[in-house]
């Protein structure tokens, strides 16, 4: 009998000009949590596939408890009890909870379809799972976190043994998260082995044991979690030395760019004050929900607020909308950046000029050249990597879709730049090189505000900090003053206070 519930070994997957997998290997223990980790195009999703049976690879082996398999198709895989639930849940918005785990392996009676029975045993599941939810609910209606909980209840009904979560934390606030934990160790308690996928080293030491390493599509080592440094895992996903994480430039503030004074909207943020300078970069945080995005989104004109006033360099300004923002140099990067920052299906050139397309046009014809060699000088500058400017956005990693959308951010004259979450989702080496472009702004004699619900980049990177907690600012803080604790205080001290004023 093997000690190995799941063995890989020199797995290699060719697409046509590209090894996505290159001589790998992995082993996976029963009622193990074990991590995977790597920067994006590692070869991650690729070996997903490759043990869904999504993909068929060229070469190596796999072992399923000791005995070799190999996989035709998906369904083969799920018969054998794997199972996987990928960061954007796979769901029919339109069907109900029920509907959607069954999907596929319905309860099936005399040819007709059981939806009583389906119910029930969906129930039963969703009660392990300690969901506030049942199964006639419709899809559509729920919470990312709670889809998440219906795509590993849909795992549990076909009997899974081996589940793989990839990337479940990345769309999850804190909370979420724990709950998350809760049940990936409900899981392992019942002899469930978990492939965890992720960039953040917090799921990896509260839940694993033990963590395999891939980079450029090679196996890198498998190490055991608490015999390994932040700084030699670092080293091993991205093939050097990161010394330093947050590359903080030492800029000279400059004037006031922008200042706020007592902005409120009902039911979302009171009273809100600031000023931010040139060359400064403003660090906003607080707990998920404090109102760190509805202040600036009022700012820039995508909200309307109720009270309140907006300067930039020292003079009034009234925003009505976005464009008008964008013209007078105030530009948010928003936290979606595939649904809110770029097209997916249009190249990176075009989603870079599209905030000025109108620049470009010559007696009723566009000026192609003059917007690519833009577009193209833009990437450069923010050291994208594409194979040219036309290619999709869709095609490339998280980090440099970031980078795309930063380089949109430059096609115009700004001020101000307001980046919320800007690390959301990418891999420890591209979140590096996106400080680096923060830097680079700063040094420029931009105003950054920086949105961040992650405590490391917060003190990283900010010259200051504003902490919000439900909808009121809490706290301000200089970089020498701000510690992780004391920033933890303000974020949740004046919660309760703070939520019965916002609610007046």
């Amino acid at each position: 009998m093997s000690e190995y519930v799941l063995e890989l070994k020199g797995i290699t997957k060719i697409f046509p000009g590209v090894k996505a997998l290159n001589n790998v290997q992995f082993q996976l223990k029963p009622g193990e949590v074990h991590a995977l980790m790597g920067e994006n195009g590692a070869g991650k999703s690729t070996f997903i596939k490759v043990i869904t049976g999504v993909h068929k690879a060229e070469e190596g082996e796999m072992y399923l408890y000791g005995k070799k398999v190999d996989f035709k198709g998906p369904k083969d895989a799920q018969a054998a009890g794997i199972a996987a639930v990928y960061q954007h849940p796979t769901s029919y918005p339109d069907l109900t909870v029920a509907e959607n785990i069954f999907m596929g392996h319905e309860i099936v009676k005399n040819r007709m379809i059981q939806w009583k029975a389906m119910n029930n045993e969906a129930n039963k599941l969703l009660k392990e799972l300690n969901a506030d939810f049942d199964a006639t609910a419709e899809m559509g209606t729920l919470s990312v976190a709670q889809q998440q909980m219906v795509e590993i209840a849909k795992a549990l009904s076909t009997n899974a043994k081996i589940i793989i979560l990839d990337e479940p934390t990345a769309s999850l606030t804190k909370r979420e998260s724990e709950e998350l934990y809760r049940i990936v160790d409900k899981l392992k308690e019942e002899g469930v082995s978990v492939i965890f996928i992720s960039h953040r080293f917090e799921d990896m030491y509260r839940l694993a044991s033990r963590v395999t390493v891939f980079r450029d599509s090679q196996y890198i080592g498998t190490y055991d979690v608490d015999g390994i440094t932040n700084a030699d895992l670092i080293k091993a996903m991205v093939g050097r030395e990161i010394n330093d994480l947050f590359p903080k430039p030492k800029v000279k503030i400059g004037k006031e760019m922008l200042r706020v004074e007592g902005l409120s909207r009902v039911g979302f943020f009171k009273n809100i004050s600031f000023d931010i300078r040139a060359g400064e970069i403003l660090g906003f945080t607080g707990l998920v929900g404090a109102g760190r995005t509805e202040v600036m989104e009022s700012i820039c004109g995508i909200t309307r607020p109720d009270a309140g006033k907006v300067y930039l360099e020292g003079e009034e300004i009234h925003v009505h909308q976005p464009s008008d923002a964008m013209e007078k140099g105030i530009i948010l990067l928003p936290e979606d950046r595939q649904k809110e920052g770029l097209i997916m299906s249009w190249g990176l050139g075009r989603n870079v000029t599209l905030p000025t397309i109108s620049k470009y046009a010559k007696k009723g014809f566009n000026d192609n050249k003059k917007e690519n060699d833009l577009a193209k000088q833009l990437l450069e500058e923010v050291d994208t990597k594409a194979v040219d400017i036309f290619q999709p956005a869709s095609s490339l990693s998280g980090g440099n879709q970031q980078k795309v959308v930063v380089a949109k951010a430059l096609s115009q004259e700004m001020k101000v730049v307001i980046m919320d979450e800007p690390t959301k989702g990418v891999d420890v080496g591209a979140k590096a090189e996106i400080y680096a472009i923060m830097g680079d702004l700063a040094k420029k004699g931009y105003a950054i505000i920086l949105i961040s619900s992650e405590m490391p980049e917060i003190l990283g990177m900010s010259d200051r900090i504003v902490i919000m907690c439900n909808g009121r600012k809490t706290g301000e803080l200089s970089r020498e003053e701000a510690t992780q604790e004391r920033i933890l205080e303000l974020a949740m001290e004046k919660s309760t206070n703070a939520g019965k004023e916002a609610n007046r």
